[in-house]
């Protein structure tokens, strides 16, 4: 059996947090959170990892982390490029924004001819995530319907202090099968629990603090890569007159409507591990404090690659 390759969102430059966030140490050994991920993807038993980045951003990123992790698992790079569109369409006037995640997994079609996984690359999704999708992806094959796979977690265990998060709000049926997913953008905790918000905090709704939601780690067959080609042309035919400068082809979007029309299946693995990332640089210390703290309790040595 092939062994699944993990597929690394990074193309995002971090907007709300300034400067290449994915590559800053958070820790004095210097490893940012993505040495983490490879690190407990290597221990899993995933075979190959691939980056999906920005061009320009190559360089800096070999440096930092890719030249490192090519002694431990092969990796490859594919680039999101926001003129690698379908034959017909171009790029709206003005605009810089990528197209959204269903585009950088779609990026990998060249590389990836197997099971896999996807993360973004400035989460931390603890140990028993990486062990649970890949258990997953070894052990299940598509049958009548695209057979696929996300980490669930408690949106408690997703929340930062210090402003607002996006959110994929999972909805699962007895089997623990997904029925949907809607992406909250804006989600905080407020006094009374935590809530979002759809029209810039004037009204909030609620939301239980033991809601499953998505971090975007994802486990597919290759299948989907051909639904994200399939369906890319429809999306930007729709999306490109209503909002030119800013709709994303988001990959949630593209699995709930697999789902709606019956052609997937995805089980919600559920992990009770506590998500950090690096939303604000306020965030820093509290994610350095934890990784320290995992440390100390044994969960990592000290320096993740001693020889």
């Amino acid at each position: 059996m092939k062994k699944p390759t993990l597929v690394i969102m990074a193309a995002g430059m971090g907007s709300r947090y300034g400067g290449l966030k994915q590559i800053d140490p958070i820790d004095p050994q210097g490893h940012i959170i993505m040495d983490y991920s490879i690190y407990d993807a290597v221990q899993a038993g995933f075979g190959k990892v691939v980056f999906i980045i920005k061009k320009e951003n190559e360089a800096d990123f070999r440096e930092s982390i890719g030249n490192r992790m090519e002694k431990r698992i092969p990796v490859e790079y594919v680039f999101q490029d926001l003129h690698n569109l379908p034959e017909g369409f171009e790029v709206p006037e003005g605009r810089v924004k990528p197209w959204g995640t269903g585009h950088a997994v779609l990026s990998c079609l060249p590389v990836v001819d197997g099971p896999f996984a996807v993360i973004n690359a400035d989460d931390y999704y603890g140990q028993e995530a990486f062990k649970l999708i890949h258990d997953f992806l070894v052990n299940t094959k598509d049958g009548e319907k695209y057979q696929y796979a996300m980490v669930g977690y408690l949106l408690k265990n997703t929340l930062t202090e210090n402003g607002h998060v996006a959110r994929g709000v999972c909805e699962t049926d007895e089997h623990q099968k997904l029925t949907a997913i809607t992406e909250r953008t804006r989600i905080e905790r407020r006094p009374e629990g935590p809530a979002y918000t759809e029209d810039d905090g004037a009204t909030w709704h609620a939301l239980p603090e033991d809601a499953p939601v998505s971090m975007n780690l994802w486990g597919f067959s290759e299948s989907i890569l051909k639904e994200l080609k399939d369906r890319f042309p429809k999306f930007l035919k729709e999306s490109i007159p209503e909002n030119p400068l800013k709709c994303e082809y988001f990959l949630p979007f593209v699995v709930d409507e697999l789902i709606r029309e019956g052609k997937a299946e995805v089980t919600v693995l559920k992990s009770h591990d506590r998500w950090h990332g690096v939303t604000y640089k306020e965030d820093k210390p509290v994610v350095m404090k934890a990784m320290q703290d995992l440390k100390d309790a044994g969960k990592y040595p000290q320096s993740l690659w001693e020889d």
